[in-house]
């Protein structure tokens, strides 16, 4: 192993690839490059072509990636991406004498600790609670879902696959889009509506239910869309932030997640403005008689552009 080599992370989602280097003694990330999976054939091909473009001096020796799909064996298969590698074989490949391969929202969960105030957005609530259960969850492609424990070695990370539990609805509105849902994908998952995809479901069965024509769009699309004005595109991003308070409530209360629940993932952290002027905080506490338990859970937004990188490059040191 080289004194000198850096560290190579990735975060490995179903649209783009991150990559960076670590270097001993630093947990800055460095020669940070964003590669679109359409490019690639696979995780390996990716990783090379970065390796490639970064040019590091020194040929990195360890490596942690973290990657949008269960890891439950050597063989990973993404969720929303056709990647399927074998963790030794990729080892080989790039030529690292060890590699790590977790759970994107577990590299996430372990950044948790190591962030600052400047790196989060307060969304309502009291102080955390010390040592009590965090919860953390974002949509982006997909739903990730985490949770992370105070034991008496430091804080532990539990992967969840808690973005395909099946959403519910919480008013009548909510119950014909989910109807409707279930006749394209029989189960609607949560993430089937909360992630970039499942916003353009939102808008597709609101427009079938009034009675439009499709159209196509993009999620940056929509969004657009919904802060010009546009009726139906204004409501599919108002009932996405509003079922996401739902969702993230019922996290809370199954983690007992009184240290706090934090929201990541590439969308809300670039919807800011409208996210904190929605009904996220009040589906959130819309508990019944555990409001008084739900209002004193505080909410943060992770606004660091790499929390994974974070949380990986503590993997390495």
């Amino acid at each position: 192993m080289t004194q000198h080599a850096p560290r190579l992370i990735a975060d490995i989602g179903g649209t783009n690839a991150r990559f960076s280097l670590v270097f001993p003694g630093s947990s800055e990330p460095r020669n940070t490059l964003v590669l679109a999976c359409d490019d690639y054939k696979g995780l390996a091909e990716a990783a090379t072509a970065y390796l490639e473009q970064a040019a590091p001096p020194v040929r990195p020796d360890r490596g942690a990636f973290a990657v949008a799909s269960p890891v439950l064996g050597d063989r990973v298969e993404m969720t929303n991406r056709d990647w399927t590698f074998s963790i030794a074989e990729l080892r080989d490949r790039l030529h690292l004498e060890r590699l790590e391969v977790v759970n994107d929202f577990i590299a996430v969960a372990l950044s948790i600790p190591l962030l600052d105030d400047g790196h989060k957005v307060a969304v309502g609530g009291g102080g955390p609670a010390f040592g009590a259960p965090i919860a953390v969850l974002g949509p982006g492609t997909g739903l990730g879902v985490a949770a992370l424990f105070s034991t008496d070695t430091g804080w532990h990370p539990i992967p969840t696959e808690g973005g395909h539990a099946t959403m519910p609805a919480a008013n009548e509105r909510e119950a014909r889009i989910l109807d409707w849902l279930r006749g394209r994908y029989g189960h609607v998952s949560a993430e089937r509506l909360l992630s970039g995809p499942g916003m353009i479901n939102l808008y597709e069965a609101l427009t079938a239910l009034e009675g439009k024509p499709p159209t196509a769009l993009s999620p940056h699309e929509l969004t657009d869309r919904a802060q010009a004005g546009e009726p139906l595109a204004g409501e599919a991003l108002t009932m996405f932030f509003a079922m996401l308070g739902t969702v993230a409530g019922n996290l809370a209360l199954t983690l007992g997640a009184r240290g706090g629940v934090l929201i990541a993932g590439g969308i809300v952290p670039h919807l800011l403005a409208p996210f904190l002027a929605s009904d996220f905080r009040r589906r959130f506490e819309d508990k019944g008689r555990f409001r008084p338990y739900l209002e004193a859970i505080p909410v943060h937004v992770i606004t660091h552009p790499y929390p994974a990188f974070v949380g990986l490059a503590g993997l390495v040191a």
